[in-house]
């Protein structure tokens, strides 16, 4: 079936937004920007907001009583409520900042990891994450000797929910798991299966980081003790990113690093945490990028995250519709009722990285490689997989073009 073109969203409007998209990589060819699960581009919106803060409002937050630390930590703290929001999370004291979702993963491994787990204790994860939630939960299982078990992909890349249901009798202290894969696309169905989880007495943390783009993330429809994503795949700057995390649980937790601003008061030998949100941002942080976060979660809204998943889910499909038409091209992941906007592909006989080079050569940008997820590429016997990711200032004559210039690279190797 052809996959249907949606009405209502002006892609070639919204790609005025994005100066970068103007570009042409080499004389005569312009760029086609099918990376955005790497990084996404950036609206004018937010590159003018961080310019903004620089030249006119540029101060350290929180400490100082002056006209421009008052506006800074305005700016800061608007940005923190409108992220909030934007997840329609309880409070803004429940968002902490971070540099990106690895070092929110990692925050919630060493603080609540070091704080509730203990020898012989079970963390459940998925052979569909990407290292960010692995790696964390490897170290921390070494340090303390805990047990980790993972739900299976099937060979479709979706979750075995009868083997899920199983390794919840076993009794896991933790389970986490991603939203949206970022090699398969695969969405995966979390109401129920984090209320199963709880359920089953285990803390949930979401890997968000390819969700929170692309779709409305409702926090308060998930039964997720903690969520993680990073503004730059949502049309954000890097270098921050976001924990949410229950209230009781983080007033409960350590702190994550010490120093300033995460004290309420120090003496010699001894100090007193601050309050939430503070208590887990040491230090000056990144308060450009924070303002840039705001600005880049305002421009999602006003696009509006409906439009945003109907334009994807309609690319998407082209996309499939088009690349299965290849001779000896696969594609992984599910259909896609059940898939965001990634398409990772392999072809017979030609590496990955081959592909993404030819690509290149005609402006098209896509990742090569095992995209972080080296376990899941282990699985389905792959050294490495082509991955186009869509988003949305994309458009279906990019993917037109994408399908020549996987012919040419055909024609190369033939």
């Amino acid at each position: 079936m052809a996959a249907k073109k949606i009405t209502g969203y002006d892609v070639n409007k919204v790609r005025e937004d994005f100066p970068v998209l103007t570009r042409e990589v080499y004389p005569g060819v312009p760029l086609i920007y099918l990376d955005s699960a790497a990084t996404s581009q950036k609206p004018k919106a937010v590159i003018k907001a961080m310019s903004a803060y620089y030249q006119d409002t540029n101060a350290n937050i929180h400490r100082g009583i002056h006209k421009l630390a008052e506006e800074a930590t305005y700016a800061y703290e608007s940005a923190r409520e409108r992220i909030a929001a934007f997840i329609n999370a309880p409070s803004s004291e429940e968002l902490i900042f971070t540099r990106n979702t690895t070092e929110s993963i990692n925050l919630v491994a060493y603080s609540w990891g070091r704080a509730f787990l203990k020898a012989g204790d079970r963390i459940l994860l998925t052979e569909m994450e990407h290292h960010s939630n692995l790696v964390p939960w490897q170290m921390l299982a070494s340090e303390l000797d805990l047990e980790l078990d993972f739900i299976p992909v099937t060979p479709d890349g979706l979750l075995d929910l009868d083997i899920y249901e199983q390794q919840l009798k076993k009794g896991p202290k933790l389970l986490g798991i991603t939203h949206m894969s970022n090699v398969l696309g695969t969405v995966n169905p979390l109401e129920q299966i984090l209320l199963d989880a709880k359920a089953a007495g285990a803390v949930t943390l979401v890997d968000g980081a390819q969700a929170a783009p692309h779709f409305q993330v409702d926090i308060s429809k998930l039964a997720a003790d903690f969520y993680a994503f990073s503004a730059h795949k949502m049309c954000g700057p890097t270098g921050i990113g976001v924990l949410f995390g229950k209230k009781d649980l983080l007033e409960k937790m350590p702190p994550f690093l010490g120093g300033g601003e995460m004290i309420k008061r120090v003496e010699l030998r001894s100090f007193k945490t601050n309050d939430l949100p503070h208590k887990f941002e040491a230090g000056t942080p990144a308060i450009a990028e924070a303002v840039g976060f705001g600005a880049a979660v305002d421009y999602l809204s006003e696009l509006g995250m409906d439009q945003i998943e109907r334009h994807e889910r309609s690319l998407t499909g082209y996309a499939i519709e088009k690349l299965s038409q290849i001779s000896d091209l696969h594609i992984l992941g599910p259909d896609i009722e059940e898939k965001g906007g990634v398409v990772a592909f392999y072809i017979k006989d030609i590496h990955a990285h081959d592909v993404a080079q030819i690509l290149d050569s005609e402006g098209i940008a896509v990742r090569a490689g095992h995209h972080c997820a080296q376990p899941l590429h282990t699985k389905f016997d792959l050294p490495a997989t082509s991955r186009a990711s869509l988003y949305l200032y994309n458009t279906r004559e990019e993917v037109d073009r994408l399908i020549d210039g996987i012919h040419k690279v055909k024609n190369i190797f033939a």
